[in-house]
This record gives C-alpha cells, sequence and structure tokens, in this order.
C-alpha cells in the first residue's frame, strides 16, 4: 500500500505512518483488492484550509476533522493492472488535536483513526443512514483493534 503524503506533514512520525499504512491494507484486503497495488494521497492542514475545502466541495461551511476525495463511485470501473489511486484524503491536525483531548487519547491514535475512517469512505462506505453508519463504525472498531489501538487505549 502507498501513502502519498504532502510536504506538509509537519510532526507526523513514523510509528503513526506505519499504522495508517497498515490500517489501509487492512481495509483495502478486506474488500477484496490487492495492498500491493493500491495508494492513496493524504494532505494535512488547518481549520482554514479543512473549512474552504468542505465549503467548496461539500457545501458546508465549517471545520470538520476530515474529508475523502474517492477516485471511483464503482469498483467496476478498476483497471486490471498498474496502481489503483483510491482517493484523496485530508485531516485537520488542529480539529484531530482537540478531539484527541476530547477522547482522553493521543493524537496519534486520533490521526490513525480519521485516516482509517476516510480510506473506508475511500472504498465506498458511508453513515447517512443509521444501517450505513453501524457498518462503518463496526468496520473502524475491527480495523483498530486489528491494530491494537481499541477505544480503550
Amino acid at each position: 500500500m502507498e501513502i502519498y503524503f504532502d510536504d506538509e506533514r509537519g510532526d507526523l512520525d513514523e510509528k503513526t505512518e506505519n499504522y495508517m499504512r497498515k490500517s489501509a491494507e487492512k481495509c483495502v484486503t478486506g474488500e477484496g483488492l490487492d495492498a500491493g497495488r493500491c495508494a492513496v494521497s493524504v494532505t494535512f492542514t488547518d481549520k482554514d484550509g479543512i473549512k474552504e475545502l468542505n465549503r467548496d466541495y461539500r457545501g458546508v461551511d465549517s471545520v470538520t476533522d476530515v474529508l475523502s476525495f474517492p477516485q471511483y463511485d464503482d469498483f467496476d470501473e478498476i483497471s486490471e493492472d498498474g496502481e489503483i489511486l483510491l482517493g484523496d484524503v485530508v485531516i485537520c491536525k488542529e480539529r484531530a488535536a482537540e478531539q484527541a483531548r476530547e477522547f482522553g487519547h493521543s493524537l496519534d491514535r486520533e490521526m490513525i483513526y480519521l485516516f482509517t475512517h476516510s480510506i473506508l469512505h475511500l472504498l465506498g462506505y458511508d453513515h447517512m443512514e443509521e444501517e450505513e453508519k453501524r457498518e462503518m463504525r463496526l468496520k473502524e472498531e475491527e480495523v483498530m483493534d486489528f491494530l491494537g489501538l481499541s477505544r480503550e487505549v
């Protein structure tokens, strides 16, 4: 699994990067995709940057924690060979830090959770309806447990 990080990684350490890679691999293989062919880009931004993206692309003029921009609406569109760029993930580190404090866990854990959440969105999961939300939450918990980062950590 290839993760293309932007140049503004800040204090993202190698351990967090490895957790993100393992999370993405778990998510994509769970959907029957070849992790060796899959890639995602990740950008980190501040509150102003994510608010602007949220307004411009979703019509919601407020700060959010993470945005997902999927490459595919239908996985039948995927070529039989070559890299599968699933899409783009944009994480607001400021909002992630606030949420980490609110939930009483580390910034790294929150960043990994937001990344996992976003990868699932790139794979077609959503949480607009209650049943979809339940299914997505179960997938998130499964991945976080796999990483040893369950909610109790």
